[in-house]
């Protein structure tokens, strides 16, 4: 027979100051509350700045634009990138599609693209929350303090808060990635048969819409199919084969209707080289930042491999720890790598808390609970009570260990002085994610701040030289074409994909560049193959130099 002995449930014979630490620790947990609702606060006020800000804030966003605009007019992306105007791109088409009807409605614009990676990232704090409120007590009712704590502490997350509101497809990957997890966590105990096949297939369907949103979701995918495999094979191989059916028709109808484009620009330039480096410097201040919420995560994933069944965000965090985190180091990669396991973070480390406040943890009798679980039953009451302080503690901890504030701002700057923190970011930016040395982790996007009047004027500034240009333009930034009313030619970082891969000749634009053709070049990071930028400097020469959001634009005129 088996005795479930609790660990954190015995009654303390000293009720007074039990209800004093508990007094204390509610009074914790609503400091923790108010500290995250702060940096909800925060990330709020750059969401509205950047729907404000009418260019290119992080690098790439204006070729996501153009994207979305080619698929409003039924246009496919992904091209030949030979052939002028030189252009494909390599994401997958879903957030694009999303988007597209805004370009009926308002035209070319970057606020509606961060309006909803902005929303995507509402929409996972509030999943996250759901399954820490569901799945964080035995039974009963949740702990709903620690599910709103547990929510808000994705959106405090440097990187979330930083990638969160770009019109990038990221965000939105992550948003279908966790719905599909918490949607699947608990379906194999839904009694109900329609039911649960109704909650399978539409699992299933968010986990594809999260692939076809980016590619980094794989991950996502392999998580889910070996849960399902592991709890139910027989359902998991019926529907896994399902599912991968219906991604595998979307996959092969996009290749053919792109004359194999698509397999071309997405998947096989997509395959990066690994900078080792860079992925061990990512990990360090991942867990630099995000050990709060790590260190009970783990613990959870300890308890469930020992004394539970594994669950789905076990996985889940495991695996997007491991695989997406060892690909932060890839050409293209960076921090926004481990928003998924930030996610998966969030809801273990909740569920953690919300099971040690409630008294909610058993322990099943074997051979590690008899040597290291019963002989601590005696000290449970003051296990109890550690918890009560510690629970908030970590959350206050994590709060701390993620500061980032702008310093300009009214009231932020009123915040900062009381804090004494002084801008070691662009544009006056607070950011914890810095090192004591004053750098930043390889792969980490200096971004976060706030967009100024002065950013904007910048920006109409070269619209204008682009406009006065005699001939075609290529610029780093597709907004400035954009405003221009010109026909955005060549995304630079997929060329650079493509040749890394020795997928690209370029024959055609470096005899445009040498033939003069181009009246105008605007570099900002010089993420082109280095033929290309050698055909550049043989024949166009630096003319002006333009400082927007913090980043020098440099306009190169034919010599």
């Amino acid at each position: 027979m088996t005795h479930h002995v609790p660990t954190a449930t015995a009654v303390s014979s000293e009720p007074a100051p039990r209800a004093l630490e508990r007094s204390i620790s509610r009074a914790l947990l609503l400091m923790a509350l108010l500290l995250l609702l702060g940096y909800f606060i925060v990330y709020t006020a750059y969401a509205v700045n950047l729907m404000r800000f009418p260019f290119d804030y992080d690098q790439g966003e204006g070729f996501e634009l153009v994207d979305t605009i080619l698929f409003s007019r039924g246009e496919w992306p992904y091209r030949d990138t030979e052939t002028f105007p030189f252009y494909s791109s390599n994401y997958p088409p879903l957030f694009h599609v999303i988007a597209a009807p805004f370009v009926w409605l308002f035209g070319p614009a970057y606020w509606y693209g961060r309006l909803l990676g902005f929303l995507g990232t509402l929409v996972t704090a509030a999943a996250i929350a759901y399954a820490v409120y569901r799945d964080g007590a035995r039974r009963g009712r949740g702990y709903l303090l620690i599910a709103v704590l547990a929510g808000l502490a994705y959106l405090a997350s440097n990187t979330v808060y930083h990638i969160g509101p770009l019109f990038r497809q990221h965000a939105s990957m992550v948003m279908f990635e966790t719905l599909a997890v918490v949607l699947l966590a608990q379906v194999n105990e839904i009694e109900n048969p329609r039911q649960r096949r109704r909650t399978l297939a539409a699992g299933l369907l968010l986990v594809i819409a999260a692939g076809y949103t980016k590619q980094l979701a794989a991950v996502t995918a392999l998580a889910v199919g070996l849960f399902l495999l592991i709890r139910q094979p027989r359902r998991a191989l019926v529907g896994g084969a399902g599912a991968v059916a219906v991604g595998a028709l979307i996959f092969v109808w996009m290749t053919w209707a792109t004359h194999g484009e698509w397999w071309r620009q997405a998947i096989l330039a997509n395959v990066n080289d690994l900078n080792v480096q860079q992925t061990v410097g990512l990990f360090r201040l991942w867990f630099a930042l995000h050990g709060a919420l790590i260190v009970p995560a783990v613990l959870l994933v300890i308890y469930e491999l020992y004394f539970d069944r594994l669950s789905l965000y076990v996985l889940w965090f495991v695996l997007a720890a491991a695989i997406n985190g060892a690909a932060s180091g890839t050409w293209g990669g960076g921090d926004s790598y481990f928003a998924t396991s930030i996610a998966a973070a969030c809801i273990l480390s909740g569920i953690f808390a919300a099971r040690t406040l409630s008294g909610g943890w058993y322990f099943p009798d074997n051979y590690l609970s008899r040597r290291l679980v019963y002989p601590l039953r005696r000290f449970a009451p003051a296990i109890t009570r550690v918890g009560l302080v510690g629970i908030p503690l970590l959350y206050l901890v994590y709060g701390r260990a993620v500061l980032h504030l702008p310093t300009h701002e009214p009231i932020f700057r009123e915040v900062a002085q009381v804090l004494n923190l002084r801008p070691n970011a662009l544009n006056g930016l607070y950011d914890s994610a810095r090192t004591p040395d004053g750098q930043f982790a390889t792969g980490y996007a200096d971004i976060g701040h706030f967009a100024t009047q002065a950013d904007i004027d910048a920006g109409w500034r070269i619209v204008a030289a682009v406009q006065a240009a005699a001939g075609p333009v290529i610029s780093e930034d597709a907004a400035f074409s954009l405003a221009a009313g010109r026909e955005v030619i060549t995304n630079p970082t997929q060329l650079l994909n493509l040749d890394k891969k020795g997928l690209y000749d370029g024959s055609q634009l470096i005899e445009m560049i040498e033939t003069r053709d181009f009246g105008l070049i605007i570099f900002r990071a010089q993420f082109y193959p280095p033929r290309i930028l050698r055909a550049i400097g043989d024949h166009y020469q630096h003319d002006d130099s333009i400082t927007m959001n913090g980043f020098e634009y440099r306009l190169l005129r034919p010599r």
